[in-house]
């Protein structure tokens, strides 16, 4: 691979105008493609094979034209201050927004009377119009949304205070200024890393087209493969780390290759085939975390997974093609003054650096440095035993938007569980009584614990389906509410073996708990899978099987100590007001699993960047322990400023109004922080120091069935070698 590599890094310098105009070319083409492709509609949020959806499915099927997936709203009014709802002024203003909102909009399915649907509080403080639209909330005209706006603004000057509640207002994700500080920190880094503004810039500019690219790709093809909006925040947020990250190894490999005397094309060849071998089998590793959330069996999720990992390759690809071109415009002015004007000596040494001093120092105290990093991320992962999982809702959002007002003035005027209803879908199709079955339906949840209030059965049409709403009596998210779901499908279990009825339980609350669930199901065949390939992968590469073996352990202990930070930070407050945390509450039920994913990915570039130079020193004679020093010494800086970059960017998004998006960036900064500096940069030569030459053990029959992919140069040293000697036979 290394010497196909070196031809195409030779290949891409020589032609770099033509590569260059290609890339340009990619770019304006994404780029036309976004901008003119139609609004995409909201991503469908589906979970083949629970109850919940099953449940979604059959209202489909039997309330044709109910519009189950459509957007809902809630305004919501608390009456002034002495008065209240049901005074008969107030009836008739709330009255009149009813009939406002109903002729306000053709996408309106239905708007309920508060005073007949009995939506008043029992205090008489609050009462709410419950709306129902035709279609999604991403595809809900300006028109409808103004007008939904403005009449919640004139009953607020009528001296109410209104609030609207629901998805019909939501806006797409702000992630602000935070990642555009994020490429400010990095353009930092690069600077002090290279001291060069054109090797700083060459790694920022090739990312951001990478980025470019595979989001204007995501953004054109969002309606036709049903893409969210968050789809394309998690390829930007990758595609931009993993972007500057991979040019950072090939540009500071061309450097090291022009400061030992070669020429420009040469040391672009050179570069490719060495740090670009490593580029591809950790842009694979990458690739393999990401695609592999499809066995999850979530849309949504295989979507974000696949999307992601498309930005990966653009990153591979470009790091491979672009930015050989683009050292082929720069030369030698990627090094800096100092060391352009310094004659340039074949085979020279690298003085003694901060990563030389660091390895020897773990090399002389391997157990001490052992011990002091497994103890401390044993310690910060403590939280993650506690670990609650849920998807956020409206409580979530911060406190100063008209969702999260609409919440509070719900809980406060209801009860905390009026915001998260839970839906029961009785099928009584083929049964002789259903009405009666129904009614015992109704009886039976009446009667559990943790129900507040059961509403009326609604039967459908042919009076064979009818849903019922039932309201808990804690919040949505708690485990309370997630107790009585277990409940509510326990009793449905026993009616349908004595009526034959099928009782489900579905709605935005079931949702989330079957979500959660079906994510604790999955996470074990997924680490199975992607740490089993990756194993595998690396095997190939460090013609190891500790060297492997050690990586995944080692990530294993950072994502864990990195899901422990987040439940401390996000679920029991801790440092809260410093990352804009301002509801705490269960961690997303993606979050561990996706972290899993992304992490993993990210944690072994760390470790192919750094033991490839290990075992290249090794191969070619050093001694175990100077082999670790030698990779420290090649290595160490490169991998500090890759890492501080990667937080620098995933730190961008903690600054944005989505909690979803803010725990994702504060999760894999605090992973990327922990895997890097602890794992790769302390564990790992402490390990290598205390394994010595068994740590390049491999056993015969399995070097020799391993296919040899050459990452440490060999064979093209040999191929270099003779082209050589073809050169000198020819003059």
């Amino acid at each position: 691979m290394a010497t196909y590599l070196y031809k195409l890094g030779r290949f891409a310098f020589r032609r770099r105008r033509y590569v260059l105009l290609v890339w340009v070319a990619l770019l304006a083409l994404a780029g036309f493609g976004a901008a003119s492709a139609a609004t995409a509609t909201s991503s469908s949020f589906s979970i083949p094979g629970t109850e919940a959806q099953k449940a979604f499915d059959l209202l489909a099927q039997r309330f044709p034209g109910g519009s189950a997936d459509g957007a809902t709203a809630r305004v919501v009014f608390k009456a002034p201050a002495g008065e209240k709802m049901t005074d008969a002024d107030n009836k008739a203003e709330v009255r009149k927004v009813a009939a406002d909102l109903r002729t306000g909009s053709h996408q309106i399915a239905s708007v309920t009377d508060p005073y007949k649907a009995k939506a008043v509080s029992r205090d008489g403080s609050t009462a709410y119009v419950q709306v129902a639209y035709k279609v999604s909330s991403m595809e809900l005209t300006d028109k409808t949304k103004d007008s939904l706006q403005n009449t919640g603004d004139r009953a607020q000057h009528a001296g109410y205070d209104v609030e609207i509640g629901g998805d019909a207002l939501q806006a797409m994700p702000e992630t602000g200024s935070g990642e555009i500080i994020g490429v400010v920190i990095a353009a930092v880094v690069l600077m002090v890393t290279f001291g060069s503004l054109i090797a700083a810039g060459l790694p920022l500019i090739t990312a951001l087209i990478g980025v470019g690219i595979g989001v204007s790709t995501v953004t054109a093809l969002a309606n036709v493969l049903d893409l969210g909006s968050t789809t394309s925040t998690l390829a930007m947020m990758i595609g931009l780390a993993v972007g500057i990250d991979y040019a950072l190894f090939i540009v500071s490999r061309f450097r090291a290759e022009l400061a030992e005397g070669r020429e420009p094309e040469e040391a672009a060849g050179r570069a490719t085939g060495t740090a670009g071998s490593a580029v591809v089998f950790a842009g694979l590793t990458v690739v393999i975390a990401l695609v592999g959330l499809a066995v999850v069996n979530i849309p949504m999720l295989s979507k974000m997974g696949f999307a992601a990992a498309g930005t990966v390759v653009i990153a591979v690809l470009i790091a491979l093609t672009l930015i050989p071109a683009l050292l082929g415009f720069a030369g030698k002015r990627v090094l800096g003054r100092k060391a352009r004007r310094k004659p340039p000596v074949e085979g020279a040494a690298v003085k003694v650096n901060g990563g030389t001093r660091w390895a020897s120092f773990v090399l002389r105290r391997p157990v001490m440095v052992l011990l002091v990093g497994v103890i401390g991320l044993g310690a910060v992962a403590v939280p993650a035993a506690s670990l609650q999982m849920g998807l956020p809702d409206d409580g979530a959002q911060p406190t100063d938007t008209t969702q999260r007002k609409a919440y509070d003035m719900l809980s406060d005027g209801f009860g905390p569980g009026f915001n998260g209803p839970l839906m029961v879908v009785a099928d009584v199709k083929g049964v002789s009584d259903g009405t009666a079955a129904v009614n015992r339906v109704h009886k039976k949840i009446a009667g559990l614990d943790g129900v507040v209030t059961v509403l009326p059965a609604t039967y459908n049409k042919q009076h064979d389906t009818a849903t019922i709403t039932v309201i808990p009596k804690d919040r949505p998210s708690s485990a309370r509410t997630e107790d009585l779901v277990h409940s509510i499908r326990d009793a449905g279990a026993q009616i349908k073996s004595d009526t034959g009825a099928t009782v489900l339980v579905t709605g935005a609350t079931a949702m989330n708990i079957d979500f959660s669930q079906k994510m604790n199901d999955a996470l074990l065949p997924y680490l199975a899978l992607v740490v089993g390939l990756a194993f595998l992968l690396l095997m190939v590469v460090f013609r190891s099987v500790l060297v492997p073996l050690k990586a995944a352990l080692g990530f294993l202990l950072s994502v864990v100590a990195a899901l422990g930070a987040v439940v401390a930070v996000f679920q029991w407050g801790w440092l809260g007001s410093v990352f804009g945390v301002q509801q705490t509450g269960p961690i997303m039920s993606m979050m561990p699993i996706f972290m899993v994913g992304v992490v993993f990915g990210l944690a072994m570039d760390y470790e192919v960047f750094l033991v490839t130079r290990m075992r290249e020193a090794y191969v070619h004679g050093e001694r175990p322990g100077q082999a670790v020093v030698t990779g420290f010494k090649h290595g160490a800086r490169v991998v500090c400023a890759a890492a501080v970059i990667m937080i620098a960017v995933f730190s961008g998004f903690i600054g944005a109004s989505d909690a979803m998006i803010k725990m994702i960036g504060f999760g894999l900064a605090i992973a990327v922080f922990f895997d890097a500096f602890v794992v790769r940069m302390a564990i790992v030569p402490a390990v290598l120091a205390l394994l010595g030459k068994r740590a390049w053990w491999l056993p015969r029959w399995l070097d020799r069935a391993l296919p040899n992919v050459d990452v440490e140069g060999e064979g093209l040293n040999k191929h270099i070698e003779l082209e050589q000697q073809r050169e000198l036979v020819k003059v």
